[in-house]
């Protein structure tokens, strides 16, 4: 990942704790947002890098602020130079909406821009996707061993790939091609 997420958190006591979330904003399946919510005390500072590093959509956002707000909890974007507490007026709410919205926009085009590219790739032939993790004459004897009542978990351990993997292999030789 490009950029690691970091979020500060301070207390009264000045004492400093740091949480760097790893996983990509775009959902909540977040385990260190969680802690980091579940940690936060009435009076700490939640510092943010950036608006667009919390959330990716606007809804999440406002969801991960007002949850932090509303522990009495205020969250500073650093970038943007804007703080919130859940006592802020109607500016403040217009700010935090349209900035989180620009967030969701954002992460629209560049998704955009990536399939016109994949697109463009594909009709010069330079893009073929993902390698297939098997070759033949692997897939061929993955899919004997699984019509044997080889458990799939146990193929995906003997062959170093994944079982939902496993699953591909299976759904594409039944006419369910994923690829």
């Amino acid at each position: 990942m490009s950029s690691m997420r970091q979020i500060a958190i301070t207390e009264r006591r000045q004492r400093a704790q740091r949480v760097t979330d790893k996983a990509s904003g775009k959902d909540l399946n977040r385990p260190e947002l969680e802690e980091l919510i579940k940690f936060v005390r009435d009076g700490d500072t939640v510092l943010v890098h950036s608006m667009d590093r919390l959330a990716r959509n606007l809804e999440d956002f406002r969801l991960i602020v007002r949850r932090l707000t509303a522990k009495k909890v205020r969250v500073e974007f650093v970038k943007e130079q804007l703080g919130f507490t859940g006592d802020d007026n109607a500016m403040a709410n217009l700010l935090l909406n349209v900035m989180g919205a620009f967030a969701e926009f954002e992460r629209f085009l560049i998704r955009e821009r990536q399939r016109e590219g994949i697109a463009l790739a594909k009709k010069r032939g330079v893009y073929r996707g993902r390698t297939p993790s098997l070759d033949g004459a692997r897939a061929a004897e993955l899919r004997g061993k699984a019509a044997a009542g080889v458990p799939k978990a146990a193929l995906a351990r003997d062959f170093g790939i994944s079982r939902e993997t496993v699953c591909a292999y299976l759904r594409a030789e039944a006419g369910r091609n994923i690829w």
